[in-house]
């Protein structure tokens, strides 16, 4: 079936669209990449869903057009990738998010407060602009099931990217950071031992310190190389890693509702106060990112992995993964692409195999990732009308 995967992340880079043919069910799973694009939000739609992300406030008139705006863009996406290529079967969207809050749990004798995701870019409108059924609406499933509704993509990288004989690790590196462990095939039960969580901050510090310190000007440092010639103060590292999110244990999830623009205010207060140049504040931040990593893989996995494969645009960011392979030793830190899968488009091809799998009725999130009390169906199903 050749189905297009749609995601536009917590970055707000723009919608990633990817192109695959995809056969089998889920224990022999076949996808075959065939093309990919990221193609940028009008600027004002942007500055928008970055405004709502920082907390901006809208009437429900308001919420609905950015809504429509955002599923119009995802629409053009999918329509200007089969430019040249077949006409696909079905859409997998997973839509803007613009505000996530975890689910809480409060303890014997309390009801728990259930999550709650919001992605904007309605499901119905795709499928209606594209006439293409649409899959959208992926984390209501998984919340419902009182789990976080995220990482949703570690049942996909099980099937897609583990190995019989070695242990890996694959971190996406978007806005937010999130990584699936993956023990070796061989191991009994082995999907069982599957496990995944929110790390914390991958570029959205970044992104911002980089559209504050230039005014706006620019909005990402290109391979990390700002960053690299800095300095980071492990002083304030070890300071920002204290932050109660990095020692709660998994499953966990996050967002720019705490990793953005007032975290990175107090981020920037903190430099001040040590007079760190730009280049210095960009390294630090990159360092809070890397160490917020290997911490989380030396406290909460069961051993470390045998090989670490990155994704997400923070992939890139040449500067960051060497210091994250310097901080994993003898660990090789590689990318997906390196193993046969595109670390550009992983997320968006994650999301065409869940909605391949939705179709098929088959569970889509793996609970002991995201909280879940069971396995469910993942996504809202959009027929074109």
């Amino acid at each position: 079936m050749l189905v297009i995967g749609l995601i536009s992340g917590t970055s707000v880079d723009g919608i990633d669209a990817a192109l695959v043919d995809i056969s089998g069910t889920d224990t022999d799973i076949k996808v075959e990449f065939l093309a990919g694009e990221t193609y940028p939000y009008p600027a004002e739609l942007r500055k928008k869903i970055l405004a709502v992300c920082a907390g901006e406030a809208l009437s429900m008139a308001q919420l609905a057009e950015l809504d429509d705006a955002i599923a119009l863009t995802f629409a053009q996406a999918a329509q200007h990738l089969q430019i040249n290529h077949p006409s696909v079967e079905l859409i997998g969207s997973h839509g803007q998010t613009v505000y996530h809050r975890p689910p809480k749990r409060r303890g014997e004798g309390f009801p728990d407060t259930l999550g709650y995701s919001l992605q904007l870019g309605r499901g119905s409108v795709i499928a209606k602009l594209t006439q293409t059924p649409t899959v959208s609406n992926f984390r209501a499933g998984d919340i419902a099931a009182k789990g976080h509704g995220a990482p949703l993509v570690p049942r996909v990288d099980a099937y897609l990217l583990s190995h019989p004989h070695e242990s890996r690790c694959v971190q996406n590196i978007g806005g937010i950071g999130n990584v699936a462990y993956l023990p070796a095939r061989s191991h009994p039960h082995w999907l069982e031992k599957v496990r995944g969580w929110d790390t914390g901050p991958g570029n959205s510090l970044l992104d911002l310190a980089v559209h504050c310190l230039t005014d706006g000007t620019q909005t990402y440092d290109a391979d990390g190389n700002w960053a690299a010639s800095g300095t980071p103060s492990y002083t304030l590292v070890d300071k920002w890693l204290s932050q109660d999110y990095f020692q709660l244990p998994p499953p966990k999830s996050t967002g720019r509702e705490l990793f953005g623009w007032e975290y990175l205010q107090d981020c920037l207060a903190d430099s001040t106060a040590l007079n760190l140049s730009a280049a210095d504040t960009l390294a630090t931040l990159t360092e809070l990112t890397v160490v917020s990593i290997v911490h989380s893989y030396r406290t909460f996995l069961p051993q470390l992995p045998d090989r670490v494969l990155l994704c997400g645009g923070g992939s890139r960011n040449l500067y960051l993964k060497r210091r994250l392979q310097e901080s994993l030793a003898a660990i090789p830190v590689q990318t997906t692409d390196e193993v046969g899968l595109s670390a550009n488009f992983k997320e968006a091809i994650a999301f065409a195999v869940l909605a391949y799998w939705r179709m098929l009725n088959l569970p889509g999130n793996l609970p002991q990732a995201t909280g879940a009390t069971q396995q469910v169906l993942l996504g809202e199903v959009h027929l074109p009308m």
